[in-house]
C-alpha cells in the first residue's frame, strides 16, 4: 500500500516497505541527492535532514515513522534565492571536500529556528554529532553566528 510524504512542500506517494530508510526514499525514489550518506547508523550527521522542523538522521527514520513534512537541503533555499545559512556558509567559505554540508547547513537551521540567538557553547552542543572530515568547525560556527540575531 503506497505511503504518502510531504518532501519540501511537494505530496509524494511511494510504494516501498515501511522499514526502508528515508534516506533512500529521498535520494533513490525522489531523486533528492543533496542529502547525503554517511555512516548508516546515525553517527555522522551526513543526512541530516529535518521533519517538522526538527533535525533528524534519515538513515534511522523508517519510512511508516514519518510523522510530518520533510525539509531537506534542496527544499532549505535555491540557486537564485539562497537561505540564509547556505549564504553563509559561502561568504565564511565552510565547505572543503563538501560532503558533509547538506547535513550541516539542515542542523544549524534547526538550531536557529530554535535559538535565533544561540551562543557558542549553544552551537557546539547542538552541532555536536555532525562530523566534517576537513575540520572546518571553526568556520560553521562562524557562519551560524553571522546569521543569529546575536551577531
Amino acid at each position: 500500500m503506497p505511503i504518502s510524504l510531504t518532501v519540501n512542500g511537494t505530496p509524494h506517494q511511494v510504494d516501498l516497505p515501511d522499514d526502508v530508510p528515508l534516506l533512500w526514499v529521498l535520494r533513490d525514489q525522489l531523486n533528492l541527492t543533496g542529502t547525503k550518506f554517511g555512516c548508516g547508523v546515525a553517527a555522522c550527521g551526513a543526512c541530516t535532514v529535518q521533519i517538522d522542523g526538527q533535525a533528524v538522521r534519515s538513515c534511522q527514520v523508517a519510512l511508516a515513522d514519518v510523522w510530518g513534512e520533510v525539509t531537506t537541503i534542496e527544499g532549505l533555499g535555491t540557486p537564485d534565492n539562497l537561505h540564509r545559512l547556505q549564504a553563509a556558509w559561502i561568504e565564511h567559505q565552510v565547505a572543503q571536500c563538501g560532503y558533509c554540508q547538506s547535513g550541516q547547513i539542515m542542523q544549524a537551521a534547526a538550531l536557529l529556528a530554535e535559538n535565533p540567538s544561540p551562543s557558542d557553547d549553544d552551537i557546539d552542543a547542538a552541532m555536536n554529532g555532525n562530523l566534517c572530515r576537513c575540520g572546518t568547525y571553526p568556520r560553521i560556527r562562524a557562519a551560524i553566528k553571522s546569521v543569529s540575531e546575536g551577531a
